[in-house]
């Protein structure tokens, strides 16, 4: 059986798409329930560190690789009937609602949270410093992660409508 590159890349963007997913939805159910549990230095010392390195390779594969696929994956389903018009509702969802909340909102939150020096804060500051950060980027991340949710969703009903049209 032979695959085309047109099925090729649009299995790639629904297992990048699946993994962005994951990834966000895994962090959602272990990492902020465990760092709800640790005091306010300890919780900004944690997010400094895992937001310094989430930032490889493997993260930006699944994260921008996503986006990519998406999209070209899109361009490629132009006149597919109903696959094109859900992946470019996959596309625009994850466009929107994953990258986009997390370029404009969690990515700033990290940046701020990462110029503090946090043993220069007195312990009013660092717990002002939490208070500030930590509701808010939950918030985001929880937007982003049922956007990148409901995008694999679609993408994956368009992998299913595309695999009954061959």
């Amino acid at each position: 059986m032979e695959i085309s590159i047109k099925s090729f890349t649009l299995l790639t963007a629904v297992l990048l798409t699946g993994l962005s997913a994951g990834l966000f939805y895994a962090w959602s159910v272990s990492v902020i329930p465990g760092t709800r549990k640790v005091s306010d230095m300890v919780y900004l010392e944690t997010m400094q560190s895992i937001n310094r390195a989430i930032l490889n390779p493997a993260f930006f594969l699944i994260f921008f690789g996503s986006l990519l696929l998406l999209v070209t994956s899109t361009v490629q389903q132009y006149q597919s009937g109903q696959s094109f018009w859900l992946m470019l509702a996959a596309a625009f969802t994850y466009l929107i609602g994953t990258f986009g909340v997390t370029a404009f909102g969690n990515v700033p939150l990290n940046n701020g949270l990462d110029a503090l020096q946090l043993h220069d804060l007195s312990p009013e500051q660092i717990l002002s410093s939490r208070i500030r950060y930590e509701g808010h980027w939950n918030r985001l991340h929880m937007i982003r992660t049922v956007f990148a949710v409901l995008s694999f969703l679609l993408s994956l009903l368009a992998l299913f409508s595309f695999s009954k049209s061959i």
